[in-house]
């Protein structure tokens, strides 16, 4: 069963089951289990035992995430508990006059927050979510905005955690320089930024279409919140008090990724950030941001040592469903690994059988890229699969044709990972509007797809060209016609 079609089916049951169920975790449960009896010949016994085996192994591998999640959680409920959250909210709310004005801010703060995509999608969640529900946005579009501001943004990001990656998965052995090559492709890196100019013009022309649409007329003047926040918020924190906390994150942040990655050793930044640990570094930014933040409201009696230690349950407690999706997702995607099902070896396969189309790999890739992230929810380990097949089909050489196939591969990625169910960014993304996960996921498929359209047009005219800025400009007029379209529908039917 490994290396086959078969590997395909552990993920397809999942999110099959996750879009007809709209329960997430007995689905990716059902998912993990499946692959684990094919991989061992169906004995139950033994896919129970490696089931548990994986999982124990990718939260060991993952732990640093798990803390920095529980430690973030534990900010944003000293932020809360403090008032800050709602002192900014107040602020915004006098200066920020319309539902526009409220997206256009969503998402600006998105992009700001470009140091990593987890803590983009949990931070900007807590900061806007007052704001957008004044001005009647639901939490699907809400979540919507932060999920397409979070990957397609660190993706073409030169300093994040997503750049570090990128940069190492070279196949060994291979003389082109990955940072290099990470930042040739962010003028091709499609999905990001036509994602980003799609969202600019939903915001801008303030209309919904497709599923969201539909959502909006279903739920009529009623709240789509989920009502999951417990913290007490009455204490006399000011704006500064969420502000600075957010601000001395990333700045931590920044510093610890350059301090793991030899800085003291090198003195050379790029250098740093290339072969930095993002998840130690995330850990140290938000644990010392902690610190700072104790130092900042304790001795001020914006909050009393009590109440700050009260917040460390309510933050753990607040990122207990996304750590449980997060650790079944995550075994989901150790099923189908090379180790086991090797759902990259049956991949590696039908690309090689494709090699000799040379003009077409642009846009293959695109598309092989976008279904094994949908299928694993991870963009991480499908870029980290076929940046090197894509080398080595180029013969290691760096030409255009190659940057494009690898701006490709990371494009696919993001799109992929974007509208999967199982995916840890989509997942946060619904955690930090507080979104039904199941309605975030239904709501942003058809927008997502929209762009994933335009991309392959874009990476078919690049292939063929031989130039990733006829692809890019082929994207940005089929964007400009789609738009068009839509605006001249929505006046037609009203």
């Amino acid at each position: 069963m490994q290396a086959t079609i078969w590997t395909l089916l552990p993920p397809i049951i999942a999110i099959a089951l996750a879009l007809i169920t709209k329960e997430v975790y007995s689905s990716l449960l059902i998912g993990i289990l499946s692959g684990a009896l094919l991989y061992t010949g169906f004995s139950p016994l033994s896919a129970v035992e490696t089931t548990f085996s994986i999982m124990g192994e990718k939260i060991g591998g993952n732990v640093n995430i798990l803390i920095f999640l529980v430690l973030l959680g534990i900010l944003v409920a000293l932020v809360t508990k403090s008032g800050a959250s709602r002192a900014y909210g107040e602020w915004a709310s006098r200066r920020i006059t319309s539902r526009r004005g409220a997206l256009l801010a969503t998402s600006a703060l998105g992009v700001l927050i470009f140091v990593d995509d987890y803590f983009n999608c949990l931070t900007v969640g807590t900061v806007m979510r007052p704001v957008t529900d004044k001005y009647k946005v639901s939490r699907a579009k809400l979540s919507y905005i932060i999920d397409a501001t979070a990957a397609p943004i660190c993706i073409i990001a030169p300093i994040s955690s997503w750049a570090a990656a990128v940069g190492s998965s070279m196949p060994e052995g291979s003389e082109i320089d990955g940072f290099n090559l990470f930042l040739r492709t962010i003028p091709f890196n499609l999905y990001a930024l036509l994602t980003l100019g799609f969202i600019v013009w939903l915001m801008v022309w303030d209309k919904d279409i497709f599923a969201m649409k539909e959502y909006q007329k279903k739920l009529g003047a009623k709240s789509d919140s989920l009502n999951t926040e417990t913290h007490v918020v009455g204490g006399m924190g000011k704006v500064k008090d969420l502000i600075v906390p957010i601000l001395f994150l990333i700045v931590s942040c920044i510093a610890a990724m350059m301090y793991t990655g030899g800085i003291l050793e090198s003195g050379n930044i790029v250098d740093a950030f290339a072969n930095c640990d993002s998840s130690a570094s995330l850990v140290l930014g938000s644990f010392f941001t902690l610190v700072f933040t104790f130092i900042m409201y304790v001795p001020r009696g914006i909050l009393n040592f009590g109440q700050f230690c009260e917040s460390f349950t309510e933050g753990f407690k607040a990122m207990v469903p996304a750590i449980m999706i997060l650790c079944l997702a995550w075994t989901l995607s150790g099923v189908c690994s090379a180790d086991y099902l090797n759902i990259g070896g049956y991949v590696d396969s039908v690309v090689r059988g494709n090699a000799m189309i040379i003009r077409l790999m642009p846009a293959i890739f695109f598309l092989i890229s976008l279904g094994l992230a949908f299928a694993t929810g991870t963009s991480w380990g499908t870029f980290g699969i076929l940046i090197p097949i894509a080398v080595i089909v180029f013969q290691n050489q760096l030409c255009e044709l190659l940057v494009v196939t690898v701006a490709a591969c990371l494009a696919g990625a993001v799109c992929g990972d974007h509208i999967s169910p199982i995916s840890d960014t989509t997942i946060l993304a619904s955690a930090g509007a507080q979104c039904n996960h199941i309605d975030h996921v239904s709501t942003q498929i058809p927008y997502a797809l929209s762009v994933a359209v335009m991309c392959f047009c874009g990476y078919l005219v690049a292939g063929f060209s031989g130039s990733g800025w006829a692809g890019l400009a082929t994207g940005a007029v089929l964007l400009a016609v789609f738009a068009a379209v839509m605006v001249a529908r929505e006046r037609k039917a009203s």
